[in-house]
């Protein structure tokens, strides 16, 4: 690590308007940024409390340098960076509760946003409802003045408002999941419910859930990264992020008590998210997991290696033309096509090293949204996705445990014991189908994708990854 002295602030500290859950590195290189954008354009009391539910790094890496830190826009010309100062505090859940929730009650909050990933919000992938015997779930529902999860503060926060006659504030999931404001909003109520009937009621009447999309591709931080930083600015900078060039931030404008002016830093307010969220979810979340799983199998550390390998940029291509453009809608603005080669080109992008491993944590809830919706989409219009049934395949090997060379795989998974389990059985792909908190009954029992997955897993298992995959774009 640099010898470099520590980065300290140098910015005044904003008023607070914003409690943001989920600190990380995708939240400090997207919802940060634009939020300071905006406040040096526009002006507002817009400084952002963020909340880490349980770990510590993020507070580490930030308090000793006063919350400022440098988001590095980093592309194929190199590297142009910026200090980031609209962080206010940060505050670890599990040890300070009371002052969570007496920062969402204070009437200067106006906006709590969400980057928690999809196993944050305790809610199964199917169904998008509330998982009620989650165990976090449990001890909120008897412990709101100490909740574990981030539903149980926003749910304490709002009783609180409630009770001082407040109004509440918006809450924006910024998760990719779909219709993830819906989502959010049924989840919310659904504990409400279990607290107190009154508060559900006035939640569902009262407060404000819009969706919105998001999109940057942000690899995680590394030891090299903060080093290169260093040297360029002379200050050691522990919570310094790496981003692409490219974002886009389309939102449902429905924020009854005020928003920072992100239009003025490039976001898009629109009345219906919904066809930008399906684009994004399955277009780009759909083939960086195709290729995380199989490149990651086929020995690609990141998805630029992956995609430098001819046979994967064709499997993009054949996918986005075959199998997820025929299921969208395009939506207001977009050319779809010309967005797909737009993606392979930040795939390429050499300065971005995104790990495939990284991306492939957390399939079983990620399998759903990305893959999933699309391949049953398929099948209901007669046509079996054999690309997109390659990749399911690819993610039933990968979460086996073991690579291709033998070696062990790190499988980050909420339920990786079980996966792995059933992924080394006598017949893993009856198995894996039979977790049904990722696969319905109705694809799980669907005779042609059934044939077809377990033809590309035998495929997969007898040849390898960069074979199978070679050997489909022959086909």
């Amino acid at each position: 690590m640099s010898e470099a002295p520590r980065l300290v602030r140098t910015r005044e500290i904003p008023a607070g308007g914003i409690v943001h859950f989920g600190p990380g590195a995708f939240f400090r290189a997207f919802i940060a940024p634009y939020t300071d954008e905006a406040m040096a354009a526009s002006g507002g009391d817009w400084g952002i409390t963020a909340i880490s539910l349980k770990s510590r790094t993020a507070l580490d890496q930030l308090v000793p340098q006063g919350c400022q830190y440098t988001a590095v826009e980093r592309g194929a010309d190199g590297d142009q960076a910026r200090q980031i100062g609209t962080i206010r505090d940060i505050l670890l859940a599990l040890e300070r509760p009371s002052d969570v929730i007496a920062a969402l009650a204070n009437p200067a909050t106006r906006v709590v946003t969400l980057t928690v990933t999809e196993k944050g919000y305790c809610h199964d992938p199917l169904t998008g409802r509330l998982q009620a015997d989650h165990p976090d779930i449990r001890h909120d529902i008897g412990n709101l003045d100490a909740p574990r999860t981030v539903i149980g503060f926003l749910v304490a926060g709002l009783q609180c408002r409630r009770e001082a006659g407040q109004p509440p504030f918006t809450v924006l999931s910024c998760d990719n999941l779909p219709a993830n404001g819906t989502m959010l909003r049924g989840i919310v109520t659904e504990f409400a419910v279990m607290i107190d009937p009154q508060l559900a009621a006035w939640i569902e009447a009262e407060v404000s859930f819009p969706c919105c999309m998001v999109d940057r591709i942000t690899p995680a931080t590394t030891k090299a990264d903060l080093d290169r930083i260093a040297a360029a600015q002379g200050r050691l900078d522990l919570a310094a992020v790496v981003h692409e060039p490219f974002r886009q931030w389309v939102i449902e404008d429905d924020f009854p008590s005020g928003r920072p002016d992100w239009a003025v830093a490039g976001t898009q307010f629109v009345s219906d998210v919904e066809r930008h969220e399906l684009m994004k979810l399955r277009c780009l979340n759909g083939t960086h997991s195709t290729l995380a799983y199989l490149g990651y199998l086929a020995g690609h550390e990141t998805i630029s290696d992956a995609v430098a390998n001819p046979a994967f940029s064709a499997l993009c291509r054949r996918l986005w033309q075959n199998e997820i453009l025929p299921t969208l809608p395009a939506p207001e603005g977009e050319d779809l096509p010309a967005y797909c080669e737009s993606l392979l080109d930040r795939y390429r992008n050499p300065a971005i090293r995104h790990r495939t491993w990284q991306i492939a944590m957390d399939g079983s809830q990620k399998l759903p949204q990305r893959l999933l919706g699309t391949i049953n989409d398929c099948l209901a219009a007669g046509h079996v996705p054999h690309g997109l049934c390659l990749a399911v395949a690819g993610w039933m090997r990968y979460v086996g445990g073991t690579d291709e060379a033998g070696d062990p795989i790190d499988v980050r998974d909420p339920i990786a014991e079980q996966l792995k389990a059933a992924a080394n059985s006598a017949d893993p792909v009856t198995s894996l189908l039979a977790i049904g908190s990722v696969f319905d009954r109705s694809l799980a029992g669907d005779d042609a994708f059934v044939a077809s997955v377990r033809a590309a897993h035998a495929r997969l298992r007898d040849d390898g990854s960069a074979a199978a995959v070679a050997a489909f774009i022959a086909e």
